[in-house]
């Protein structure tokens, strides 16, 4: 509204004086740029492509997407083995599994580890979740254990990573 008032104002002063018109020549000069000038764009651009790169940090980023991952395959488990203590009055039934014990033993269906595949699909809906940088379903990287009160408790030791400077493996209890 301000700059229509002005706009006004300013058609009303002009014609008002009667000011001659110019009319301005077209201009067929042609800039070109020297081959400095592209060099120092091109140097800019390459030291703000490092600063972005370097605040994004991609190492860190996928370091916190595989810990995030290790994390809901933890709760994943535990959940599973939650609900399966639930359905059976505070037993642990896993017709398949090596003993859970005191000892932190791998979760995985190789010779000598907790094989939890029971659990599937009843409590989880697939096959039993593995560590995002090395595990399988023979050996998932994980680990079970079950302490002297009855509490259940599965790890993912791989959550130490390097990228990441305050991490440490994923645990957590049930």
């Amino acid at each position: 509204m301000l700059f229509q008032t002005f706009l006004v104002w300013l058609e009303y002063n002009l014609i008002k004086l009667q000011l001659p018109t110019f009319t301005m020549k077209k201009s067929r000069k042609k800039y070109n740029f020297s081959l400095i000038e592209i060099i120092v764009i091109i140097f800019i651009t390459t030291i703000l492509g490092f600063i972005v790169i370097t605040a994004i940090n991609p190492a860190r980023q996928f370091a916190q997407a595989r810990n995030t991952q290790r994390t809901s395959n933890v709760q994943t488990i535990l959940s599973a083995v939650g609900q399966n203590l639930a359905d059976n009055k505070g037993i642990f039934t896993c017709n398949n599994a090596t003993a859970i014990t005191a000892t932190a033993k791998n979760i995985g269906t190789g010779s000598g580890l907790v094989d939890l595949t029971c659990l599937t699909p009843t409590y989880i809906p697939t096959a039993i979740p593995f560590d995002p940088t090395n595990g399988s379903d023979a050996d998932t990287r994980y680990t079970i254990e079950v302490d002297a009160l009855g509490r259940y408790k599965v790890c993912a030791p791989g959550g130490f990573e390097s990228a990441i400077p305050s991490s440490a493996a994923i645990c957590l209890s049930r």
